[in-house]
């Protein structure tokens, strides 16, 4: 209890639980993504169930692996070497999880570019339970590679595992109120719909790549991200404007 008084009380310790906050904010933005789209694919009843779900699913796989960091962080011990390239179990599950991002990415760009009459028919057939339960293990599956690389971070920035549980949890709470909003934005825009598949592969990319041994800094995938949803906001309010011209004009 002395120690947890003693690091509340500490100038340092609440500025590393600041950083730590917004850097768990910013990991968390390719997992809200993710299961923003995937949960929209669901009927519209079953959404926020699946995002609710999916969230703490995350929240509840954080806080068992931070309780598990020393066998977290043994994850980066090398397990073999290929091409000259020592890689450990953190490497793999980077790997399958940039794997799996760039496949869901390019098959649900493939739905949405190119949606045969045949689908729709398939989609109403299908069961709502096995669709349902087929969203929350993709969302686990997901939850599993990014935990682990938020967890490592988190090492890597503080030696405090009570600053680490906090961060994780204002951040997941964060996700929580931002998911049902950024969804909702996601499925009344469609070439929002694009741009986010599209971070997704970029994401999926980096991953495996990381994985490999070749580091992308996170600041340029999120700079880039928000250049392009800077361009988007664009093209959007142009839209728009354009739409109140013709509108007026028909008055």
């Amino acid at each position: 209890m002395d120690s947890l008084i003693a690091l509340a009380a500490s100038p340092a310790a609440w500025a590393a639980l600041v950083t730590l906050v917004v850097m768990e904010i910013v990991l968390g933005i390719d997992n809200l993504v993710f299961i923003s789209i995937l949960s929209n694919k669901l009927p519209e009843a079953d959404r926020q169930k699946a995002r609710r779900i999916g969230i703490s699913l995350a929240l509840i796989m954080r806080l068992a692996l931070l309780s598990a960091i020393a066998w977290i962080v043994g994850l980066t011990a090398p397990l073999f070497t290929a091409l000259g390239q020592d890689i450990s179990w953190r490497d793999l599950i980077l790997i399958v999880g940039g794997l799996f991002l760039v496949w869901k990415a390019t098959t649900e760009i493939h739905h949405t570019v190119d949606v045969a009459p045949s689908d729709d028919i398939l989609d109403k057939k299908a069961p709502v339970a096995t669709n349902f339960a087929a969203a929350i293990v993709q969302i686990l599956l997901l939850d599993i590679v990014f935990s682990v690389d938020s967890i490592l971070t988190a090492v890597g920035m503080t030696e405090h595992l009570p600053i680490m549980v906090v961060a994780v949890v204002i951040a997941v709470i964060v996700m929580m109120v931002a998911a049902d909003p950024l969804a909702d934005f996601i499925h009344d825009n469609p070439t929002i719909v694009m741009l986010a598949l599209g971070f997704l592969l970029m994401i999926g990319a980096t991953l495996i790549a990381d994985g490999l041994g070749h580091h992308v800094p996170k600041g340029y995938i999120y700079a880039a991200m928000a250049f392009s949803g800077l361009v988007e906001g664009l093209n959007m309010m142009a839209r728009s404007a354009s739409a109140k011209k013709k509108g007026g004009g028909a008055h």
